[in-house]
C-alpha cells in the first residue's frame, strides 16, 4: 500500500451551533428548574391529541387548550420533546402525528449537490431527495421524511424534519471569493460556504480540505464551517480520493493494539500444536499454487487439481484466517467494523493488518502456511458430487500471476515464464480444460454473463494518473473464478444440508417494477427478449446473448444490470440469481471480507463438533455488517476511480476522443470514451433548441429534430474537468469545429 498522505491538522476550537428544525424544536427555553412530571403528561396529552386528529394540522392554541393552558415552560418543553422524538412534526398550519400524516423515519444515507438519498428505518426503502427538499439534512443524520412520489426506479420524499444530527465531515477544496478564504464543499453546494476559523487556513488556499460542520442551516448553501485538515494540491487524484476516505467514516489507520497483536501472531509463525488435526498438503502429489494480479501481496486462495477416473480432483485452499483472529479480540472486532478491504487506482485499505494480510495468513510460495481447505470432487462434465472440508497445512509452489499464465495459455509466453511455471503446467492445462466445462455448465443452468466496464489505471512513481483503459479477463482470472464459484457453492450446501447457523451470499429475483422497466426499454430498442413478467436467469442470458454482436451490446448490459436486485449477505439460503445457483456463499476470502471469516469460524465449529454459543446472532451480526460495509466500499471505489479518471483527463484538454452516449438526463448527454472515461455534454453547449428527454433512450429537438440515443456514437472534445469533484466536461466536436470557424 501506498504511503499515506501527510494530513495538516490543527485542533478545533469554540462553540459548535446545531441545526435549525421547526419552530417549536427550536425555541430556546429558559434554564429553570421544571416540573418533569408536568411535562410527561403534557407530552402524553400532546401524543393523544394529535393521534385522534388523524394527520389533520393541529394548531398551537389548540394544544395549548387541550394542556389547558397551565405549565407555560413544561407545555413548551413537551411540544420541543414530542418534535424531536420524531413522532410528531410541524407543518406550515400546525402540528401532526407524523405516522398519521404518513411520514416516515429514515437515515439520510448520502447526499449530492443536487441530490440525496434517504433510507427508511422499517423497510429500508431507498427514497430519492431533491436537493431543495433535503433541509439541510447530512448523511448519517435521522429525519422524518414524507413520500411526494417517484423518480425513475426511486420513490421520491422530502425531509420534513431532521430528528438527530450525525457528527459529519466534509471534503472540499479552499478557494478565495471576494478577498476571504471559503470552503467549496465536493457535496453539498455549488456556491462556498464560509469558514469560521479561515486566518488559520489562508497558506493553504489551492488545498484539499476536510471541515467538520459548525453551524447548520435549512439549506446546505448555509452550513458554515471549521475546517480541520489539509491534504495537499486540489489537483491530485490522491489528495481528492484520501479526502473522501476521511470522510466516509472508513477507518484507515489501525489501533496500536490491533497492530501489536496481529504482530504477535506473524512473529509466532507456526508452531507444532497449530499442526494438531490438520491434514498435512505439504507434499501433496497433487501440486498447490497460487494465481493472482502482479501485484497482488494477499494472497488468501491457492488451487491444485487431478484427473481422476471419473472426472475431477480439485483443492480450493483458502488461507485459515479464522485460526489468527479470534472472537472478541481487538483484531476481530476492527475487521468487522472495516467489512472488507478497498482497492481504488493504486491503493488498498486492508480490512486486517499487514502482519496477517500480506504476512503469516499470505499464502506466499515455499513456505508453510494454515489453511482452510475445500476438497472438491467433480464428474467428467466438471459438476460437484462431493466435497470435504478440512483444516490443512500447505506449501504453495508457484506464485502466478494472470497476465503470465495467459501467456502460457496462449502459447505467447517467453523462455523466462515458461521456465517458472514448468512444475505447475500440466495443472494450468488441466484447470484450463475444467474451465471450459465449467463455463459450458454456467451456459447449461441459464446464468447471465454480465460485462461492467471496469478502469485499469496506469500511475506514475508520483501517483498521477497517467493512463487507464478496460480492465480485461482472460482465461487466467476466468478459471480461478470457475474455482472459487465451486468452492463457494459447497460450503452452501454443506451447511443447508446440516442447518447450520450460517452467512450467505443471495440475490434475490429482480424486483417486478424493474422487470417491466427493462421489458419497455428493450421493446424501445427493438431487441427481442423473453416474457419477463416472471423472469429467470436464462431470460436474462438470452437477452444477453441476443446482443453479443450488437452495437448496443453494452448499453443493454448496463440496463440489465441496473434491473437486478443488489447481491448481499443473508442468514437464509434464497439462492443467487444471477449465478443461477439454489446455494451460494463467500468462503473464499477470509482476508479481504468478514463475512468469509464468519462462516470460516461456523465451519470450524461444525468440524469439531462445537455447539458454540450465540452462533445465530453472530450469523446476522456478520451478514449485516457485511452487507452496510460491502456497499460503503463500493460506493468510496466509485468515487475515487472517478478522482482519477478526471486526473488523467486533466492533461488531454482541449483533445477530441470518439465515445458512445451512455446516458440521457434532463440536463444534458452522458458520453463514455474507449478508455472507460465518461463526462457530461450540457444542454446549453448543443446547437440552441428546446430538447424533449423521453425518459428512456431518446432526446430529440423540438426545431431541428435532432435526436441523441443511447448507445448512439458521438465524437466529443474534452473541455473542463475537476478532480475533486470527478466531474468532466465535454462539448461535441462539430460544434468547436462550427465555432473555430465562425472566430476565423
Amino acid at each position: 500500500m501506498a504511503k499515506r498522505m501527510k494530513l495538516h491538522k490543527k485542533q478545533p476550537h469554540g462553540t459548535v451551533k446545531r441545526g435549525r428544525h421547526s419552530a417549536a424544536e427550536r425555541t430556546e427555553l429558559p434554564n429553570v428548574p421544571v416540573n418533569e412530571e408536568q411535562v410527561q403528561h403534557f407530552v402524553n396529552v400532546i401524543s393523544v391529541f394529535l393521534k385522534k386528529a388523524n394527520g389533520r394540522p393541529v394548531s398551537r392554541a389548540d394544544l395549548v387548550s387541550k394542556c389547558r393552558g397551565r405549565g407555560k415552560i413544561e407545555f413548551q418543553r413537551a411540544l420541543q420533546q414530542v418534535c424531536q422524538s420524531g413522532d410528531a412534526a410541524e407543518r406550515r398550519t400546525g402540528f401532526v402525528w407524523a405516522a398519521s400524516a404518513g411520514m416516515l423515519r429514515a437515515m439520510i444515507t448520502r447526499v449530492s449537490r443536487t441530490y440525496g438519498f434517504a433510507k427508511t428505518e422499517d423497510t429500508a426503502a431507498e427514497y430519492f431527495i431533491p436537493g431543495r427538499d433535503l433541509k439541510g439534512a447530512m448523511p448519517g443524520d435521522l429525519v422524518l421524511i414524507i413520500p411526494t412520489g417517484t423518480r425513475g426506479d426511486s420513490p421520491e420524499g422530502m425531509v420534513v424534519s431532521v430528528i438527530h444530527e450525525a457528527e459529519v465531515q466534509v471534503a472540499g477544496t479552499l478557494v478565495e471569493e471576494d478577498g476571504r478564504l471559503m470552503f467549496l464543499s465536493d457535496q453539498l453546494s455549488s456556491r462556498p460556504l464560509r469558514i469560521i476559523n479561515e486566518d488559520e487556513w489562508r497558506e493553504h488556499e489551492g488545498d484539499k480540505a476536510i471541515a467538520s460542520i459548525a453551524e447548520r442551516g435549512t439549506r446546505h448553501s448555509e452550513h458554515t464551517v471549521r475546517v480541520t485538515a489539509s491534504l495537499g494540491s486540489a489537483d491530485s487524484a490522491r489528495a481528492c480520493a484520501q479526502a473522501l476516505v476521511t470522510v466516509s467514516g472508513v477507518p484507515y489507520e489501525f489501533p496500536a493494539d490491533v497492530l501489536a497483536e496481529a504482530e504477535r501472531l506473524e512473529q509466532a509463525g507456526i508452531s507444532d500444536s497449530d499442526l494438531n488435526g490438520r491434514l498435512d498438503l505439504r507434499k501433496s502429489e497433487d501440486v498447490i499454487f497460487t494465481i493472482d494480479g502482479y501485484d497482488a501481496k494477499d494472497l488468501d486462495d491457492a488451487i491444485s487439481v487431478a484427473k481422476t477416473e471419473t472426472g475431477y480432483r480439485l483443492g480450493v485452499h483458502i488461507a485459515d484466517v479464522s485460526h489468527y483472529v479470534q472472537p472478541d479480540s481487538a483484531l476481530d472486532k476492527e475487521a468487522i467494523s472495516r467489512g472488507t478491504s478497498i482497492y481504488y487506482a493504486d491503493q488498498v485499505i486492508p480490512m486486517l493488518p499487514k502482519a496477517l494480510s500480506n504476512g503469516i495468513c499470505s499464502l506466499h510460495p515455499d513456505v508453510d502456511r494454515l489453511a482452510f481447505s475445500a476438497l472438491l470432487t467433480l464428474d467428467t462434465e466438471g459438476e460437484l458430487k462431493s466435497w470435504e472440508f478440512r483444516k490443512t497445512v500447505i506449501r504453495s509452489r508457484v506464485k502466478g500471476v494472470y497476465r503470465e499464465v495467459n501467456a502460457l495459455l496462449h502459447g505467447t509466453a517467453d523462455d523466462e515464464i515458461r521456465q517458472k511455471y514448468n512444475c505447475v503446467m500440466p495443472s494450468l492445462l488441466l484447470l484450463n480444460e475444467l474451465r471450459e466445462k465449467r463455463l459450458a455448465a454456467r451456459k447449461r443452468r441459464g446464468a447471465p454473463s454480465l460485462e461492467a466496464e471496469e478502469s485499469a489505471f496506469i500511475m506514475d512513481e508520483n501517483g498521477v494518473c497517467i493512463g487507464m483503459q478496460p480492465r480485461t479477463r482472460a482465461e487466467g482470472e476466468e478459471l480461478i473464478e470457475e474455482c472459487m464459484l465451486l468452492a463457494n457453492e459447497a460450503a452452501a450446501r454443506l451447511a443447508k444440508q446440516n442447518n447450520l447457523p450460517f452467512v450467505y451470499r443471495v440475490h434475490a429475483l429482480p424486483p417486478e417494477e424493474k422487470s417491466a422497466r427493462l421489458a419497455d426499454a428493450l421493446d424501445r430498442l427493438e431487441i427481442p427478449h423473453p416474457a419477463m413478467e416472471k423472469p429467470r436467469a436464462c431470460d436474462y442470458a438470452k437477452i444477453l446473448e441476443n446482443v453479443a454482436e450488437h452495437p448496443l451490446k453494452s448499453v443493454v448490459h448496463q440496463l440489465v444490470l441496473r434491473s437486478m436486485a443488489k447481491a448481499d449477505y443473508e442468514t437464509e439460503p434464497i439462492g443467487h440469481f444471477g449465478l443461477a445457483l439454489d446455494d451460494y456463499t463467500h468462503f473464499t476470502s477470509p482476508i479481504r471480507r468478514y463475512p468469509d471469516l464468519a462462516i470460516h469460524r461456523l465451519l470450524t465449529a461444525f468440524l469439531s463438533g462445537e455447539k458454540p454459543d450465540k452462533a445465530m446472532a453472530f450469523a446476522h451480526e456478520a451478514a449485516a455488517a457485511g452487507s452496510m460495509t460491502e456497499q460503503r466500499a463500493m460506493q468510496l471505489e466509485r468515487d475515487c476511480d472517478d478522482r482519477y479518471r478526471a486526473e488523467f483527463m486533466s492533461s488531454h484538454i482541449g483533445e477530441e476522443f470518439d465515445g458512445m452516449i451512455s446516458g440521457l438526463t434532463d440536463f444534458g448527454i452522458y458520453v463514455m470514451l474507449q478508455n472507460t472515461a465518461e463526462g457530461l455534454v450540457s444542454l446549453d453547449v448543443l446547437e440552441p433548441d428546446e430538447y424533449v428527454y423521453d425518459g428512456f433512450f431518446t432526446m430529440t429537438g423540438t426545431r431541428t429534430g435532432r435526436r441523441f440515443t443511447l448507445g448512439q456514437q458521438m465524437r466529443v472534445r474534452c473541455v473542463r474537468v475537476s478532480i475533486g469533484s470527478g466531474h468532466i466536461d465535454f462539448v461535441p466536436a462539430e460544434s468547436c469545429s462550427q465555432n473555430e470557424e465562425e472566430t476565423a
